[in-house]
């Protein structure tokens, strides 16, 4: 749900809904006077450069060169990541870092470079300080990733905090990646992109910014490597993107630039050099580990903001089972509360809950709740009073709760950058729990607060504990949902320790992987918002958040058949795969446009069901290697360009090629494939790459090519694992990986590694290991052999 919804549902909810509009316009005004009088007067400024070198002191993985007017802290870690803090800012505290800051590289030493500048040279990376303070980032044979300009601050000249400025160069072939969630990506054309979380009020189409994911987190890709840069502020800012260019004949070449200016907060960077998957494994080490999802939220789910009862939600568990479709959740949204109010349950409307919940769950289906962080104010709620005996909520500058307005109208809410508050929050979930709730799904989390003119969220002047050094929400504002995804994580670890949580949450920040995923947010009905759909999950799994996926057929129309089928087959393939719309949007169902998307759609559900071991190998794979499910076309391949700037297909895994088809009217659609053997998993076709092809795409599917040698296990006929193997090039191997499914307890089992090969005329699997084992574990299927 987006903060305009409440413009048009003034009109369904009658007399309520025009005093919600009108508690939303005093809130206004509220918030202004708040803000005028809690934010201290920025007055005059003095610039800062760090200025000449003036010396050098070693330390661990380092040291700290010192300049004129400031100094640098340079320490790379043991994990090859560098750190680099002006004026003293080291790597902690950090919301983003998990356990701390990694130790320092023994190795790396803290050395004199020519012109009176400094370098600290490590196994992955080289890094060189000049002497006015720049700082560039080589590969070990000394090509040059990135340098960093002199920083330059803007402080109050009465005191206080800093806002500042970096300009940063990159090759000439870089292409931009990440930045968090972004409709326009997944690579970052040149313009400015804003890093504050936002509700964009009415439903996303590419080109909306910022939305509810910010992250100044980007991947760089050249032909000479990958690099990561993290510039660990939590500040409203923006990042400025321009693409190099290359000199033909005697032209020169020009420099790719990134300009980023954040309103406060330390400056500090991390940057990590290699493979993209060097890279995400070296970032989900600092930032943690991405947390596994059980098996069935690999499944197919359904929600609509608008179930409005038991029935309902019975009459279409009912539709689902009666067709025969798989179905492995369903979605409440907030028409399940009481009055609106979070941790409720509406007992005229769902009576019964608990009930209905185990009936679901004997059938294999789970229910996840929808949680705001907006607490109703008013005396007699539990989750108020409780709240205001904690000291929970958030208070301003005077003292005061700050009351902002969402659905159940006047509301405070809960300081989620104090330790105690999230202790306390995290309890409230035994009440989910007892009602039967298995997963968990965090909205208007921005945090959100109707306005009716401005950007919908707290006072900038409200204040909250960051941890006991304190502050005001221009800081704690980005970082809000990570620590209410950390409160209720951890939480839900103390209530149902037996039970790895499944929790996801429409914002976040740097590091929220470690808690779970995330949705695409309210992306508008249409074939843009198709599109955009697929740009936010390759981005967001460039940033380290592999689990994730749309609202099929968008948030807030009514698709045509068409569009609903291909985004339902687009969606199939996604980590999260779930219909869900607003209250006033069509109905979702796959039933609801026609038997011919019904039949198609049931056969994308059944591929879905038959993959879900796939599904469950790359989720443990992503958790140990910090590698997203769904991957460029470049992620082998960084090198090729071609791959580089492909934005319509990508690669599930390892072993699958999927090419959505993301236009009106399109039976057949061009395919970029990377090098190698690729077979049609349909008619088992091979192609062979780099190269472009032209495949059929009718309305029945959408282009799925299997590498050749790649090994997938799937769901047999009989509902057991089995392998399917595509037979590999005549002279050449492959393989694949398989993480068998250890339930959704906490165990994690061993990594199979399979083998193809041609032996004689025969295809032959064989487990990989040293345990005299070589017989597979499961049947094996070969597929590719009349292609080959």
């Amino acid at each position: 749900m987006d903060g305009r919804d409440l413009v048009r549902s003034v009109k369904a909810v009658g007399s309520g809904g025009a005093a919600l509009g009108l508690r939303t316009v005093r809130a206004a005004w509220r918030r202004r006077r708040t803000d005028a009088t809690g934010l201290p007067r920025r007055g005059a400024e003095r610039a800062r450069v760090p200025g000449p070198v003036e010396g050098a002191e070693p330390g661990p993985g380092g040291g700290v060169v010192r300049f004129a007017r400031s100094e640098l802290r340079i320490m790379v870690a043991v994990n090859g990541a560098v750190f680099w803090g002006w004026d003293g800012a080291g790597p902690e505290p950090s919301y983003a870092l998990a356990g701390g800051s990694p130790e320092p590289d023994p190795r790396a030493v803290l050395e004199p470079d020519k012109d009176g500048g400094w370098r600290v040279v490590a196994e992955r990376v080289t890094v060189v300080v000049s002497r006015h303070g720049a700082i560039e980032v080589c590969t070990p044979g000394g090509v040059t990733l990135r340098r960093d300009l002199p920083p330059r601050w803007w402080e109050p000249a009465d005191g206080g905090g800093a806002r500042w400025m970096q300009r940063s160069e990159v090759m000439p072939d870089a292409r931009f990646f990440g930045l968090g969630g972004r409709a326009t990506g997944p690579r970052l054309r040149d313009g400015t992109y804003r890093l504050w979380n936002t509700d964009p009020g009415e439903p996303f189409v590419p080109g909306d910014d910022p939305l509810y994911i910010t992250m100044p987190v980007q991947m760089v890709v050249a032909d000479a490597a990958t690099h990561l840069a993290f510039y660990d502020s939590s500040w409203d800012g923006t990042v400025t993107l321009r693409e190099g260019g290359e000199g033909a004949g005697s032209g020169h070449d020009r420099a790719g630039t990134c300009e980023v200016r954040l309103d406060g907060g330390p400056l500090r960077c991390w940057v990590m050099v290699g493979t993209p998957a060097r890279v995400l494994l070296v970032w989900a080490s600092l930032t943690g580990a991405p947390a596994l999802p059980p098996a069935w939220a690999l499944g197919h789910h359904h929600a609509r903001w608008g179930f409005g009862t038991e029935q309902e939600v019975r009459r279409i568990v009912a539709g689902y089972q009666e067709r025969g479709l798989p179905l492995d959740a369903v979605h409440l949204d907030i028409d399940h509360y009481d009055g609106h109010r979070v941790f409720t349950v509406d007992q005229d409307r769902f009576p019964k809950l608990p009930v209905l919940a185990e009936e679901l769950r004997r059938d294999g289906i789970r229910l996840v709740s929808i949680v705001d962080p907006a607490v109703k104010a008013q005396p007699g709620d539990t989750v108020y009073d409780s709240g205001n005996a904690e000291d929970a909520f958030v208070r301003d500058a005077s003292g005061r709760v700050v009351e902002g307005v969402v659905w159940p109208g006047k509301a405070v809410y809960p300081d989620f950058t104090h330790a105690r508050v999230r202790q306390w929050w995290g309890g409230l979930y035994e009440e989910r729990l007892a009602q039967g709730f298995a997963g968990f799904w965090h909205d208007m989390n921005e945090p959100v607060s109707f306005t009716a003119f401005g950007e919908n969220t707290l006072p900038r002047s409200a204040r909250h504990a960051l941890e006991g050094h304190g502050g005001d929400h221009r800081e704690a504002h980005n970082v809000y949902a990570l620590c209410m995804a950390r409160a209720a994580y951890e939480g839900l670890r103390e209530l149902a320790p037996e039970e790895r949580p499944f929790l996801f949450s429409r914002s976040g920040w740097a590091g929220m992987q470690r808690y779970g995923g995330t949705w695409s947010g309210d992306v508008a009905t249409g074939w843009p918002g198709l599109r955009a759909s697929l740009s936010l999950v390759m981005g967001l799994g460039l940033c380290g958040v592999p689990y994730s996926g749309p609202d099929v057929g968008g948030f807030d129309g009514s698709p045509s058949p068409e569009l609903y089928l291909r985004w339902f087959q687009l969606a199939s393939y996604l980590p999260l795969f779930r219909t869900h719309a607003s209250l006033r949007a069509g109905r979702r169902e796959p039933w609801e446009f026609g038997d011919d998307v019904l039949e198609h759609a049931r056969v994308a559900l059944a591929e879905r069901r038959r993959l879900l071991p796939y599904f469950v190998t790359l989720a443990h794979l992503a958790r140990r290697t910090g590698a997203p499910y769904v991957r460029p076309l470049w992620w082998g391949t960084p090198e090729d360009r071609a791959l580089r700037d492909c934005e319509d297909a990508f690669l599930l895994g390892d072993s699958l090629l999927v090419a959505p088809v993301l236009d009106p009217g399109a039976d057949r659609r061009a395919v970029l494939l990377p090098r190698g053997r690729w077979y049609d998993t349909a008619t088992e076709e091979a192609y062979q790459g780099p190269g472009q092809v032209l495949i059929d795409a009718p309305l029945a599917r959408i282009p799925v090519l299997a590498r050749a040698g790649a090994v997938l296990p799937v769901l047999g006929e009989d509902g057991g694992l089995e392998l399917e193997a595509w037979a590999p090039a005549r002279g050449r191997s492959g393989g694949g990986l398989v993480v068998p499914d250890a339930g959704d307890g906490w165990d994690e089992p061993e990594i199979e590694r399979y083998v193809t090969r041609w032996k004689g005329k025969r295809v032959v699997v064989r487990r990989d290991g040293d345990d005299g084992r070589s017989e597979p574990l499961y049947p094996v299927r070969i597929r590719g052999l009349d292609r080959r």
